[in-house]
Formats: C-alpha cells, structure tokens, sequence
C-alpha cells in the first residue's frame, strides 16, 4: 500500500511518519508541501521524497493520503485527492466552515472515496475500556460528564515554529477549535446521541502576555438529546515547561456508578538535576498507531473507516456553536 502526506503544517505529521513505517504493508511515498523551507526541513529530517507540488504528489497515485495542513486549507486538499480515487485521512478540525466541512463529505462521497477524521483518542486503551464499561451497560444510563483537554499555548509544542495554530484565519480559532473537538467526538461515541444544546464562556486570560490574537481558555456547557449534560474545560492553561503538549480526563457519572480516566497518565515522570526541569517517559498505549492501522486497514478492506468525515463534520459544528454562545452570552440550539 503506498500512502503520503499532504503538509507537514500539522506538528502530527511528524509522529504520523513512525507510525506510516511502522505497518508493514505500507510503503510511504513521500510528502508534499506549499512551504518549500519547511518541506526541505522535513525531507531531510525524516528522509523522504518532497515533492515539488500536491499534483505532483497526487500524479504518482498513492492509495491514500494523510493530510496535515492548517486547518482552513483542508478543503482543497481533500478535493484534489479524492477527485483522483486516493483516500482521505483528515486532520482534525476537519474545516474551519460547516459549510466547507459539508464540501469535504460532498466530494468524498461522488468519488467514492473513503474520508477519515484524524481522531486518535478513539484508539487509546484506557478510552476504549471506558466505552467497553457504557457500552455493555455496567455504568448504566450516564447522567453526567466533565471533562478537560488541556494543553499549552500552541508555539511551545514544537521546536519548529508553526506560528498559524494562533492565527483565527489559518486555524479557525484558538483553544475552542483545537481541543473542543476531541471531547465532543468521544461523547457523541460512547453516549451514542446527538447534541442538542451548547452554552460556553471563552476567554483570553491565559498568556495574556504572549501577543495571542485568539482565544486561549475556554468552559462548554453540552446537553445531549438523550438528557446527559457534559462539560468541557478546553484551555491552553499549562505552562510551557509541562511536561507534554496536551493531555485529556473524563469523570462519567452513570446510574450504576462512576468512572474516570486519564489516558496521558500512561508515564513515568522524570525529574533532572540539570536545566530543563521535568519530562515523561512514555509506556502506555500508542493511539496515533491505532488510528493509522485503521485508516490503513480502511483502504486495504475497502470499507468505511471506524472514524468519518461526518464525525468530524459534527465535531465543527459544536465547536462553532460554542463560539457563536460565547458571543452572544446564550444558548445555541443544535438540531439532534
């Protein structure tokens, strides 16, 4: 099977890459990219063939692609690709518009091409315990949720500068686009049920001395249609010396009991006598492999991926109901 990747505008491309090397019917291809410096960057830290455009890339006809671009240039990329027969794994958020998320589904769907969302945590052991627990039953109905995906301010992921996460136009937003989608993904997934209302507060408190031009913290009310209310605290409220670049919790609250999990507790901290203060050695599960190995495992049986584009279509849409709430201080209305 022979894969590429479309940007490594992403910094998930640069994990996605082991990941590609790491199935052993796989062959990468290479990748493509619209900035030369940051491709020849890659290329040579990775060994792999940069070609000089998309077409070029999509000409040499590989089963699939994987794209890792800002997020507001997704659309065209998929477009591209999917018009010549090669399989789509996205990126999440999958658009920075609904109405170019439903362009994303549309062009997938006449060529006949199977369209992933980028939605690791789907993967990760723990989680996939928890939805074993709703799943059979053993929680009973659940009643409540809260829930976090924090992280740190965008720049501090990465040593190579990827300065578009903060910009509004670029991203879509800032920590409600970037971490919202995650959570509201494995709710909709393990309560089986729709949204139905969004109520949020989003703010700019946090690295408020950064020069940050979006938003960087933010709480979502979610109330489902099967009568389950979720809260979702979304900031990059970590330091930029935490250890990680993300992380993720739930407590579900069910009628027969009461579950909590904390996928990126799967480490052992680390602590230096020497500058640069403490670290996480990693041993858990690796949810990135997951999600490859599905989206591999999609184009080799030719069936939908476990992940859609229309989860990823409803993860846009809550996310922007949550803008459109803060904005106007009130409820926003989803149809289930």
């Amino acid at each position: 099977m022979r894969l590429a990747i479309m940007s490594f505008a992403h910094v998930h491309a640069e994990g996605y890459i082991h990941n590609l090397r790491a199935i052993p019917d796989v062959r990468v291809i290479g990748f493509a990219d619209d900035d030369r410096e940051r491709g020849h960057h890659f290329a040579d830290l990775y060994g792999l063939d940069f070609f000089d455009s998309y077409a070029d890339l999509i000409a040499e006809r590989p089963d699939g692609v994987i794209i890792c671009s800002e997020n507001a240039h997704h659309l065209p990329l998929v477009q591209m690709a999917a018009e010549a027969g090669v399989h789509v794994l996205s990126e999440k958020p999958l658009a920075t518009t609904l109405e170019d998320a439903q362009a994303i589904l549309d062009v997938c769907a006449r060529a006949g091409v199977h369209l992933m969302t980028a939605f690791p945590m789907r993967f990760s052991a723990p989680i996939l315990e928890v939805y074993r627990l709703i799943t059979t039953g053993q929680l009973g109905h659940i009643i409540g949720a809260n829930t976090t995906n924090q992280g740190k301010l965008p720049r501090y992921h990465t040593e190579y500068p990827r300065a578009w996460f903060e910009d509004k136009t670029l991203a879509g937003g800032g920590a409600v686009i970037d971490h919202t989608v995650h959570l509201s993904d494995l709710l909709r997934w393990f309560l089986r049920s729709e949204v139905v209302e969004v109520f949020a507060d989003v703010n700019d408190i946090l690295y408020g001395d950064a020069g940050v031009s979006v938003e960087t913290g933010g709480l979502v009310m979610l109330t489902f249609d099967n009568g389950t209310f979720a809260s979702i605290d979304c900031s990059w409220s970590k330091p930029p010396s935490y250890p990680t670049w993300g992380g993720l919790t739930m407590e579900l609250v069910g009628q027969n009991g009461l579950v909590t999990v904390d996928p990126f507790k799967q480490v052992i901290p680390v602590y230096r006598r020497e500058a640069g203060g403490g670290a996480w050695a990693y041993w858990g599960s690796d949810s990135n492999q997951g999600m490859i190995d599905e989206f591999a495992a999609a184009i080799r049986e030719d069936r939908a991926p476990s992940v859609t584009g229309y989860d990823g279509y409803k993860a846009v849409e809550i996310a922007l109901a949550v803008y459109r709430s803060a904005e106007t201080g009130q409820p926003v209305r989803l149809a289930p």
